[in-house]
């Protein structure tokens, strides 16, 4: 976190916006002993953000969007589909802003983050799993449709306001963090919020920088928030044209590196964060000196523990 930036004690509806974001860039130090000398690879600490993800920050930017735009006003709920991180992001700045939630989420949500939710007070409509977030994403449209006056309805797979809180904030954070070293950026696929910002800024930096998209092998796969996106309705924001190039990860990979990064590097986070590290590591392996990899701890471990 920036030394210029003051945190308040409590989220008010002048303040939320000073706890998301600026977040440390970590460098991964016993799980990479044994890449070549000269190479690096740092992950992005978004687990460290107020709700406890990278969600944060585009839940927040789409709130804020909303209420410029008029779409979100006094007396509205704000609706959407999730399948977990993003929910609680709104349930949380919904609490601080005085607006009340509404989410689909898929039935077979992780039971940490329905407990959550259902702190926070939300009313969750828990729909078919075997459609995942798609299957909650139709629910969500067309409850919308139906009461359009009552619900505010961001549509974060839609929402252009959700690449661009990474555009504008992670992007510049990692740029400034790394001194403009950063060479490769590696991030998985969901609402592909996160890669999109991301990459498309750091290539405004840095042309010859590059890109890499992550998403599970399978459309059966236990990487919640990712997507498989061959077999998934591929979000509107989504611009396959950013990676310079593409890879697949099996979820038993990603289960172990998630062992391994709270055993060796003392970070307890999540799936698609142990996806992430796995191919930045994977990644790593293959470069050359004065190699820069970055990625995304995405969310914290607790909200996966049964």
């Amino acid at each position: 976190m920036s030394a210029s930036v003051e945190r308040p004690d409590r989220l008010t509806k002048n303040s939320i916006e000073l706890f998301v974001g600026h977040t440390p860039l970590i460098r991964l130090r016993q799980t990479t002993r044994e890449l070549p000398p000269g190479v690096e690879v740092l992950a992005k600490a978004e687990h460290l953000n107020p709700g406890g993800s990278v969600k944060d920050r585009p839940a927040l930017a789409m709130i804020l969007a909303g209420e410029r735009d008029g779409t979100l006003r006094p007396g509205m709920t704000i609706l959407d589909a999730t399948s977990g991180n993003t929910g609680i992001a709104y349930a949380m700045i919904g609490a601080a802003r005085g607006y009340p939630v509404t989410l689909c989420l898929p039935k077979n949500a992780g039971r940490q983050r329905k407990g959550i939710l259902d702190s926070f007070g939300v009313k969750v409509i828990q729909t078919d799993p075997m459609q995942s977030t798609d299957g909650a994403q139709v629910n969500a449209r067309a409850m919308f449709e139906k009461e359009p006056d009552k619900y505010f309805y961001p549509d974060q797979y839609n929402n252009e306001a959700n690449w661009r809180a990474h555009y504008e904030s992670t992007a510049p954070e990692i740029w400034e963090q790394t001194d403009g070293r950063i060479t490769h950026f590696i991030a998985g696929l969901g609402t592909s919020g996160t890669f999109v910002g991301v990459a498309r800024r750091l290539k405004e930096f840095n042309p010859k920088f590059r890109a890499i998209s992550m998403q599970p092998d399978s459309p059966l796969h236990g990487l919640e928030g990712l997507k498989h996106m061959a077999t998934a309705m591929v979000p509107g924001i989504y611009d396959p044209t950013l990676a310079d190039e593409s890879v697949e990860i099996a979820t038993e990979d990603a289960q172990l590196m998630v062992r391994r990064l709270a055993e060796e590097e003392g970070l307890f986070v999540g799936t698609s964060s142990g996806a992430n590290v796995f191919a930045a590591l994977r990644l790593a392996r293959t470069l050359a000196i004065n190699a820069v990899v970055v990625t995304v701890l995405c969310d914290r471990g607790e909200r996966y523990v049964e």
